[in-house]
């Protein structure tokens, strides 16, 4: 099922002015009154929470700069690790700080409870959309022409990891479609080996393949949300993955694990579909494993087809309540689109720019030792050209993830289906948006 941007713009809307929780609404700056991004004409403090590694070299390099706008950055915890819920605290006190890092899949939730500034007030914001690829543009507007309630980061592009030495040894054709990675994984598991690890909890990579599968969780409407995991796409994805799980075809190792880094340390793991910051994860993981590794695009459910699903990225936002709407926009646009901030921040974490030219940064074009000398930033250059930019997050997320994964962790046993946890997750889902008030479609 496909809908609308405009439509969806009408759910969020419809959904905030029911779902509000103590946050202050109807400022001039969710009005569209470019009046409230005006320069203070003093000098600013600005506070800043994300919990991105090297960040605070970032801003340091801002503050040398830019000595009437000094900004204090705050790190701690991923989003849903305990960030997500202090913001909303925080916000609900009237003390949030003035900008924060927020994931796009979490964005629609905070936009629900009227918790973020519309940057697209800001001429400058406006005029830097260009810079911008238009997919993770429309993460942070929401679909809309005239909102914007972050400044992308980064993105996830995926691809497939995969180890060439193991292939070529074995005779056995790099998958350029599923139905040729079904074909492979038969014959890596004669080898003993494994194609892939499904995890039984990295939701988030599972929509990335809805994702590339031209599904969608959530749509609407017009006046409401539709909640759609097991929609069509949903569930092809699903089946492919179980039929995989059942015939014993990959691992099912929990992630992040001594178990897990071990099966791709050893050689009884082959490949993975992940994003490009899983280029930092293997090569830390799989240490012993250095130069045998390559990046290919990613199979495709049609040959001759181009799509790319999408895991991970995150924006910064501004939060409601802010005295400096004009000053916390410049400082975010600085950290997503210079050069220098760009450079600190993909040197330190492996952030991969949401920006055109970021992808064209001296570190992004050089061969990398670990890959056996590959450019594999080019590939995830192209992956990053194919993601669809109509995709929507819902309001609920951080629900779906857990109640999703419970049902994966029983697929994993054998207990219960990939399919049987996206229909639990779907009616909890509805559950959930009715217990908050979220329109939702019959």
């Amino acid at each position: 099922m496909r809908h609308t941007k405009r439509a969806v713009t009408a759910a969020l809307l419809t959904s905030a002015a029911l779902a509000l929780t103590g946050c202050a609404a109807g400022d001039a700056s969710s009005s569209g009154d470019a009046a409230s991004c005006e320069p203070a004409g003093e000098d600013v403090t600005l506070e800043f929470t994300s919990w991105i590694p090297g960040i605070e070299d970032a801003v340091a390099a801002w503050n040398d700069e830019n000595p009437d706008i000094q900004v204090e950055v705050q790190t701690g915890p991923n989003g849903n690790s305990g960030t997500y819920q202090n913001f909303f605290n925080q916000l609900e006190a009237g003390n949030a700080p003035d900008l924060g890092q927020i994931e796009y899949d979490a964005l629609p939730n905070f936009r629900v409870q009227d918790g973020l500034e519309n940057l697209a007030v800001c001429e400058d914001v406006v005029a830097a959309q260009d810079q911008f690829l238009d997919w993770t543009w429309g993460q942070v507007s929401l679909g809309t022409d005239d909102e914007a309630y972050g400044i992308p980061q980064d993105q996830g592009p995926m691809a497939l990891f995969y180890r060439s030495d193991l292939f070529e040894q074995n005779g056995i054709d790099v998958p350029t479609t599923w139905d040729e990675y079904r074909t492979a994984a038969e014959a890596i598991r004669e080898q003993g080996g494994y194609i892939t690890n499904f995890s039984q909890t990295d939701i988030n990579q599972f929509a990335g393949f809805v994702w590339q599968a031209g599904g969608e969780w959530f749509a609407n409407d017009g006046d409401a949300w539709d909640v759609e995991l097991t929609s069509d796409a949903s569930v092809q994805v699903a089946e492919y993955w179980q039929d995989l799980i059942e015939n014993d075809l990959v691992s099912t190792y929990p992630a992040w694990t001594d178990e897990w880094n071990n099966a791709y340390n050893s050689g009884e793991v082959w490949t993975w579909n992940s994003a490009v910051w899983g280029a930092n994860s293997i090569a830390s993981g799989a240490p012993d494993t250095a130069g045998n590794w390559s990046v290919a695009l990613a199979p495709q459910w049609a040959s001759g087809d181009a799509a790319a699903g999408n895991w991970g990225g995150s924006s910064i936002a501004v939060f409601k309540g802010t005295d400096h709407l004009y000053e916390a926009a410049k400082f975010a646009l600085w950290l997503n689109t210079s050069d220098e901030a760009l450079t600190i921040l993909n040197e330190q974490a492996a952030i991969y720019p949401a920006t055109k030219a970021g992808l064209e940064l001296p570190t992004l074009t050089a061969g990398v030792e670990f890959y056996g000398g590959q450019a594999i930033y080019d590939v995830f250059a192209e992956a990053s050209t194919q993601v669809d930019p109509d995709f929507v997050w819902g309001p609920t997320m951080t629900q779906v993830y857990a109640d999703v994964s419970d049902g994966f962790k029983g697929a994993a046993s054998g207990s219960s289906t990939l399919v049987e946890a996206l229909e639990k997750g779907q009616a909890s889902t509805i559950d959930a948006l009715e217990a908050q008030s979220i329109p939702v479609a019959e």
